[in-house]
């Protein structure tokens, strides 16, 4: 699983281009997830030094990413023919989200449900067959 972070406004407080304070949690949950196998896109409009100042802001706490405004490590983003760029991902976090962003105990709770098994029910036709 691939989940892309955007960074202000979501890890940190929006205060764009400065670097905001740590948003309750952030880096710590995505701590978790990472340790659990899941791989951490940073997803992010920074560029040049002020993208460099927000990896280096996360990988001082700890936090590192399988890429970074990317798909994978070391490739170019995947460019669409407007020239607009998309990361690919199963689950985005950003705080532009329809309703904002909800609290990271809440998102850490959304993406384990996301993780767990789908028990699948009997078909409708056994449940009418089923033998007493």
């Amino acid at each position: 699983m691939k989940i892309a972070v955007d960074f202000d406004g979501t890890i940190v407080e929006h205060k764009y281009p400065a670097i905001g304070k740590e948003r309750p949690f952030a880096i710590e949950t995505l701590k978790a997830f990472s340790d659990a196998g899941i791989k951490l896109i940073l997803w992010t409009a920074r560029e040049g030094e002020l993208l460099e100042q927000a990896v280096a802001f996360c990988k001082e706490r700890g936090l590192e990413f399988y890429a970074v405004n990317s798909s994978k490590p070391g490739n170019d983003l995947f460019a669409g023919r407007d020239g607009t760029s998309k990361v690919l991902a199963d689950i985005y976090i950003d705080d532009r989200n329809l309703g904002g962003i909800p609290d990271w105990g809440t998102i850490y709770e959304m993406v384990l449900d996301l993780r767990r098994p789908i028990r699948k029910k009997r078909p409708w036709w056994k449940r009418l067959w089923r033998r007493h």
